[in-house]
């Protein structure tokens, strides 16, 4: 299968075209002249354009021929900074180009990239069930908002023009290695976003297991990038996934104790409990729709990307394009 990936220079975007390619598609990607990190994809023989989603008629020639489409390029909280108006145009005019492109060419599958910033995850008490993608939608501030009209985009050229589409909704995700610097986890960085914390600091590192007000550990979930890459690849071209939304993240849930437990062990650093006021991480996704439908199958839990994030600093090859 032919297909285009925008946002290629990207984590998700390198690892999933090394993966597409592995699988013998051929791939193309299109590349903004603000992030051209191309050397990552050098040596995959990955077709590269040049061009901007915001642009219709470079948007146009990059769909031109390809059967499907992963959009995942858009402006996030990451790599800015962006101001309000380069969110629109890039997340909520470029998804219009897109869409506009592939319903024109006729590709065989339309699938977007959306987010988990569109629940409303931080609540006072946290969480009391695991969130499934029927959750009422809240985005908050200019990057959740301008993908949530992505998605109404996207849903729209399903329903109104019967373009084979899918939403996939990322959890945070992390590269090789970051699981080891997460700064939730250190003392140091997180001193000053508390007096409680400020007052445990004694000059030296520690980390920090952090609980809620119920004296409960705080709970994530998160994804390494392979699972992501394996959901997108699970996605395509099946015909369940249509007009569907699926809620991509690692196989579980960690707790501060946990991730702090182990990580403990490989770094050397003592641990101190410390209870917060205020409103808690605690949180998890239900992924059996995604399972169900889509056959995914997360492999990377918090104690495997412990130990190949540990691997990967010491120069090991786990097949990983460079996160930056």
């Amino acid at each position: 299968m032919f297909i285009l990936i925008t946002g290629i220079t990207g984590r998700i975007g390198a690892n999933l075209a090394a993966t597409l390619v592995g699988q013998g598609h051929r791939v193309r990607g299109l590349v903004w002249e603000r992030d051209q990190r191309v050397e990552k994809l050098a040596g995959l023989g990955v077709e590269l354009v040049p061009g901007s989603i915001t642009q219709p008629a470079e948007a146009a020639a990059a769909v031109d021929g390809v059967e499907a489409v992963y959009h995942l390029g858009a402006a996030f909280q990451g790599g800015g900074p962006f101001t309000e108006e380069e969110y629109f145009e890039i997340n909520v005019r470029g998804a219009f180009n897109m869409l506009e492109a592939a319903r024109k060419q006729g590709v065989a599958q339309f699938l977007f990239a959306g987010t988990d910033a569109l629940y409303e995850k931080y609540i006072p008490g946290g969480m009391r069930a695991p969130i499934t993608e029927e959750a009422p939608r809240r985005p908050r501030g200019a990057y959740a908002l301008s993908k949530s009209v992505g998605e109404e985009l996207v849903n729209g050229y399903f329903l109104g023009h019967g373009l084979p589409t899918t939403i996939l909704r990322f959890a945070m995700v992390l590269g090789a290695g970051e699981i080891l610097d997460f700064p939730q986890f250190f003392l140091s960085k997180m001193r000053d976003s508390a007096p409680e914390l400020a007052a445990l600091w004694q000059g030296e590192e520690r980390l920090v297991a952090l609980k809620d007000g119920q004296g409960r550990y705080y709970k994530k979930h998160v994804a390494e990038v392979r699972d992501i890459v394996q959901g997108c690849v699970c996605a395509l071209g099946k015909e369940a996934a249509y007009g569907q939304t699926f809620q991509l993240a690692g196989p579980g849930p960690f707790t501060w104790d946990e991730a702090t437990g182990q990580l403990s062990e490989v770094l050397g650093l003592p641990v101190v409990a410390a209870p917060l006021s205020g409103i808690p991480t605690y949180y998890e996704f239900d992924l059996s729709k995604a399972r169900r439908l889509l056959g995914f199958n997360p492999q990377f839990d918090l104690g495997r990307m412990i130990e190949d994030a540990l691997r990967f600093r010491q120069g090991e090859d786990l097949g990983l394009l460079p996160t930056r």
